[in-house]
């Protein structure tokens, strides 16, 4: 197997980004980003998180003084006598996410759910924070 490298014309800077040594040198947990939606419902927040590749028993979801914190770590593969890898693009290593929700939630009844490398969690909203309607009369 061969990999042929691509030159784009233009600034040093550029091609410095393209140079593989250049990507070797940064660590793979500062290139680990995780996508996160966080949609707000009336009764709770439901946060969705992209965690390809990742084994359920590798996350680790914890709410503490009203932070949800998120935990996860990828695992290289281990290079055998069997299969020599020859280019590592994807990246390893831990990652944590941790997030203020802004509103008091019911810590008891989150719900979490890990199904296609989405990591789903559900997050109802405390009884004393949920929006209450009061009618109002007028005489």
């Amino acid at each position: 197997m061969r990999y042929i490298s691509c030159r784009p014309q233009g600034g040093d800077a550029l091609n410095r980004f393209f140079d593989d040594d250049f990507l070797s040198k940064l660590s793979a947990e500062s290139l680990w980003t995780v996508a996160l939606d966080v949609i707000e419902e009336k009764d709770q927040y439901i946060l969705k998180a992209d965690l390809p590749g990742i084994k359920k028993e590798d996350i680790k979801v914890s709410l503490e003084d009203n932070i949800l914190t998120v935990e996860a770590e990828r695992k290289a593969e281990a290079e055998t006598q069997e299969k020599q890898i020859h280019r590592i693009e994807r990246t390893y290593g831990r990652y944590q996410r941790s997030l203020n929700l802004g509103a008091k939630v019911d810590a008891g009844k989150i719900r979490a759910i890990y199904k296609d490398g989405v990591l789903e969690l559900i997050v109802p909203k405390s009884e004393e924070v949920k929006s209450k309607s009061i009618d109002v009369h007028v005489d």
